[in-house]
């Protein structure tokens, strides 16, 4: 693939890589030939006999109008047993999070990072103050409800809004303390829970809260369909709450704003609900694979996830988006370098979940560009022509059957070594583990972002930094 032009796409995007539309037009692959693990599809769903389906009754999709917004969500209401006052469907999650903002938040909104970008980007672009808490990555990226409380509180936020599970890293909060969130800010305007990734996760409706969001009148839960449904083209989603909040929003979304792509899908599902749960089981082992197969590769720190998709921090020395560059330029492989992720940095990719053929592919190029070789057999002779391995160094992962201790020295929100390791002075030592009543691994106990930034951490962007040190 061609180097210069394709990179130089990601270096136009502010938010989001380019679309797969882009690099395909750009690159001249055919369909198949990129390897995709930067969208968050699910590749078991539709079936082949549902995309053929959809296939033979195109041109009856594409030449009439879809029914009524009211007569698509009433049929998805019937398939998952809602109420239909207590829903609206929108043209994808991101819609639903336009209106939102525009109804709904008055001047201020919450929310940890990083985090799914649209929860920062788009209320700041309507002029509204975002509080960002800044998840500390000592404890993997775990959100500690009781400090997020204390945030919202301290900064008089008026709206919060949590990602469960959360985008990038694929961390959740078991319903309990959900809930138990959703109560002590029972006083702000409006608390959204963002479920988009729920169903991959291993109890993901066990922890749903939507059956709780109607009974209250400031909550909003917000689940997309697109990529349950691994549809993110035909662009639905909806959301759950009081009938009093979802009318709102359902007065104000525009006549015919679902398409009938997303018509034709919604009432085939009933048919095929075997099918999508079956999918869902394969992508939540894929994900397990997916971790396992990572973690042997040397100096990558791989964190748990209940999405589909895991969050990696990858070895000292490595940029991401150069990372990326070549696994796409000399593999075909796309993943998502997170560095322009508020409260990430370029030493981040997240990489979705795929069947392990497709893993196979993606770790066999890792091992090419970092390493220069395939890190389980022994090195082949140095070679002298370029490209040349971004980790040359690096030494031989272990055999066969054992699995490497992650390496989880303490970095800032940048990717960088505090100033304390780096000129050799004592770091401070870890605190104590508590247990976590979801069952992820023990991390340590949390110290609040204002004594983590007092000890060297910045969140990597300026204007967090003074709101956070003013705290």
């Amino acid at each position: 693939m061609a180097g210069s032009d394709v990179t130089a796409l990601f270096g136009a995007s502010t938010a989001h890589s380019p679309s797969y539309f882009t690099l395909t037009r750009a690159t001249g692959a055919q369909a198949g030939e990129i390897a995709d693990f930067c969208i968050p599809c699910n590749p078991y769903f539709p079936t082949p006999a549902m995309f053929d389906r959809l296939g033979a009754g195109l041109r009856e999709i594409l030449t009439y109008y879809p029914s009524s917004a009211d007569t698509v969500t009433a049929e998805l209401c019937r398939l998952l047993g809602l109420n239909p006052a207590t829903v609206a469907m929108g043209n994808g999650s991101t819609e639903l999070i336009t209106w939102i903002d525009h109804l709904l938040v008055r001047e201020s909104l919450a929310v940890p990072v990083p985090t799914f970008g649209r929860w920062t980007d788009q209320p700041m672009e309507t002029g509204k103050r975002v509080d960002m808490l800044l998840l500390p990555e000592a404890r993997g990226f775990a959100l500690d409800p009781e400090a997020f409380v204390r945030f919202v509180e301290s900064r008089g936020s008026r709206v919060a809004v949590i990602c469960n599970p959360n985008n990038p890293d694929g961390g959740l909060l078991p319903k309990p303390q959900v809930l138990a969130l959703l109560d002590r800010l029972q006083d702000l305007d409006l608390v959204v829970v963002d479920e988009s990734f729920l169903e991959f996760a291993d109890e993901g409706e066990e922890t749903s809260v939507a059956a709780e969001a109607v009974l209250r009148t400031n909550v909003v839960v917000l689940r997309s369909l697109g990529k349950n449904f691994g549809l993110h083209g035909v662009r639905f989603g909806y959301l759950v709450a009081h009938p009093g909040l979802a009318g709102r929003i359902r007065g104000a979304l525009p006549k015919w704003n679902l398409n009938s792509f997303a018509e034709a899908v919604v009432f085939m599902l009933r048919e095929h609900r075997h099918e999508y749960a079956e999918s869902l089981r394969l992508v939540r082992g894929d994900r397990h694979e997916m971790i396992r197969h990572l973690a042997h590769l040397p100096g990558l720190t791989v964190y748990p996830s209940q999405g589909n998709f895991v969050y990696v921090r990858l070895p000292a020395g490595v940029d991401g988006a150069l990372l990326r560059d070549r696994l796409l330029t000399e593999h075909g492989v796309l993943v998502r370098e997170c560095g322009n992720k508020i409260g990430s940095s370029s030493r981040f990719v997240r990489l979705v979940v795929r069947p392990q053929a497709d893993v196979a592919r993606l770790v066999s190029a890792m091992e090419q560009v970092l390493y220069g070789r395939t890190v389980r057999t022994p090195a082949p002779a140095p070679e002298p022509e370029p490209p040349r391995p971004m980790l040359a160094q690096v030494p031989a992962g272990p055999g066969p059957g054992s699995r490497p201790a992650l390496d989880r020295q303490p970095v800032d929100a940048r990717g960088l070594v505090p100033a304390a390791a780096r000129t050799g002075d004592p770091v401070p030592p870890a605190q104590p583990a508590r247990p976590d009543p979801s069952g992820r691994p023990a991390q340590p106990a949390r110290t609040g972002l204002v004594r983590a930034m007092a000890a060297g951490y910045t969140s990597g962007t300026a204007a967090i930094d003074r709101l956070v040190g003013g705290a």
